[in-house]
């Protein structure tokens, strides 16, 4: 089992405390949920903990070793999915599929995935938003980081593609440990182990929608 810990996050922009000595912790097998109004910190957070993001402080922690974000992408430790389309758009997703997998299982395994069939002659900006974000999502699924952190993988899908999204990060938790942030926060307790919510800078515990209404995520 792989543990991710993360710890004494501080961040400001100006003056304004955005993070404010935020810790948790992750595990392989476990889906986290972090949720936060726009402008909490949520993509904040994300971006520190793979060094895309200076932040003012930070401790990293992978398996009892100290880590530096800067070595979260070269040693292959942590994969990031960011709200912005990473996807070069005028490509097919038949040849997108490959570019990023030349051969083997993991290219069969994406070509073969449930509902791949239906979009992949298609060219990736003519997909629709949850295309978009399944096909991400599976590309992802096939690299060996033993942590992925989730930047809004659900908001604005089509629930069909919401569903299948939700089928496959929970096949991924066997072998990964998993941070989604998202406003769809009722399909992400669904299938979070444990949740946080990020308020005023810090970082709460919650486990249902009144815990998210006492911390003023969502109304009462």
């Amino acid at each position: 089992m792989n543990r991710l810990e993360v710890a004494e996050v501080n961040k400001t922009f100006g003056k304004r405390q955005i993070l404010n000595r935020v810790s948790f912790s992750c595990k392989t097998g476990e889906i986290i949920g972090l949720f936060g109004r726009n402008g909490s910190g949520k993509s904040t957070l994300l971006k520190g903990i793979t060094g895309t993001l200076s932040m003012d402080s930070i401790t990293i922690y992978i398996n009892g070793e100290n880590t530096q974000a800067s070595e979260i992408f070269p040693k292959k430790l942590i994969g990031f999915l960011p709200q912005d389309s990473f996807l070069p758009k005028e490509m097919k997703v038949r040849d997108v599929i490959p570019l990023m997998f030349p051969k083997g299982e993991e290219q069969d395994k994406i070509f073969h995935a449930d509902g791949v069939a239906a979009f992949d002659s298609r060219r990736v900006g003519k997909l629709s938003l949850g295309e978009l974000k399944y096909l991400e999502l599976l590309l992802l699924s096939q690299l060996p980081q033993p942590f992925f952190l989730l930047d809004e993988p659900l908001s604005m899908l089509e629930p069909m593609y919401i569903e299948k999204a939700k089928k496959l990060l929970l096949s991924l938790k066997a072998t990964k440990g998993l941070v989604i942030t998202d406003h769809y926060y009722k399909d992400v307790l669904e299938i979070a182990d444990r949740s946080l919510v990020l308020k005023a800078g810090s970082a709460y515990a919650v486990e249902n929608e009144q815990d998210l209404a006492r911390h003023e995520y969502i109304n009462a």
